[in-house]
């Protein structure tokens, strides 16, 4: 069951997608789902939004495999320090969401009357001119000017290898190719950008065609059992990240939580794997063994 993403090695292709705010789930936040994937042998995806400082994430989990996901800031100041400032953090990889030139009409969240962000400052997007902490609502602006030529800029300030996140058509994966990215995550943002765009493994089958083998294709979105990974590695996914399920498992019980999510997963997945084995090998053994059998002849 292990396999390597951007040549690292993990236990399972099962990893932990970016998701902000953890500390709304539990104390310790981001600095618990860390540890988590630190013990499964597994990747997390370090969110922009992250309510734990990136040094405490790191300090916690020091041998844990992190990536960095970036909202790209208008400030582009702002961006290259936080760019240099995980990389000498010993992330390994710099995921850059591309579907969120702009925040989606999130009814739920208004109908709800949801403000998480007046107690909760981002610890890692102060300002550099002044280094001080700023509400989200202050410094949420992403720059809905990004575009296909901003990504030369961005291999030209750091060493780390580029993900794409939010990569839904054949024509967005040629271009992601085109532009030397080293891999894309399929992501519709949890469904939570714009309604009605594909599901995520509706769109992974032309994006894996589309690449041709040139870069790693990954899967974000739905996954919520051992046959949904087992799908996305059959359809092309070098690995699946998890969003929703590890929330769900920090609010139950912390880290352990969180363990308990990944394990259940990986233990379905095994025996998807066991099973579909096992079933071609009956189906071989049949086909080898057995006559074909006559159709029987209706009765009346």
């Amino acid at each position: 069951m292990r396999t390597t993403i951007q040549g690292e090695e993990i236990s399972t292709p099962i990893c932990i997608a970016p998701t902000g705010f953890h500390c709304l789930a539990w104390p310790d936040g981001e600095m618990s789902t860390a540890r988590a994937a630190q013990a499964a042998g597994i990747c997390y995806i370090t969110s922009t939004y992250a309510s734990c400082s990136l040094e405490d994430i790191v300090a916690t989990a020091p041998g844990g495999l992190r990536w960095f996901q970036l909202y790209v800031h208008p400030n582009r100041q702002l961006n290259k320090q936080l760019i240099q400032k995980v990389e000498s953090l010993g992330f390994k990889a710099l995921v850059i969401t591309v579907d969120a030139p702009k925040i989606g009409n999130r009814r739920h969240n208004i109908t709800n009357q949801v403000n998480l962000m007046k107690n909760l400052l981002l610890k890692d997007l102060g300002s550099p001119e002044k280094g001080n902490l700023m509400p989200y609502l202050q410094m949420s602006p992403i720059d809905s000017s990004i575009c296909w030529d901003d990504l030369s800029w961005f291999q030209s300030i750091t060493r780390l290898p580029i993900i794409l996140k939010g990569i839904l058509t054949k024509e967005d994966a040629e271009l992601a190719v085109k532009h030397n990215v080293h891999g894309i995550i399929v992501s519709n943002h949890g469904g939570r950008q714009l309604d009605e765009v594909p599901a995520s493994i509706d769109a992974l089958t032309e994006v894996v065609a589309a690449v041709k083998g040139k870069i790693e294709v990954y899967l974000d979105g739905g996954i919520r059992t051992g046959n949904d990974v087992l799908k996305a590695l059959a359809l092309g996914a070098k690995c699946v990240f998890l969003g929703r399920p590890i929330l769900w498992g920090l609010a139950y019980k912390g880290e352990h939580g969180v363990e308990e999510v990944l394990n259940i997963l990986k233990n379905e997945f095994h025996t998807s794997m066991t099973l579909t084995d096992g079933n071609q090998l009956q189906c071989e053994r049949q086909t080898r063994r057995t006559p074909m059998r006559p159709p029987l002849t209706p009765q009346f």
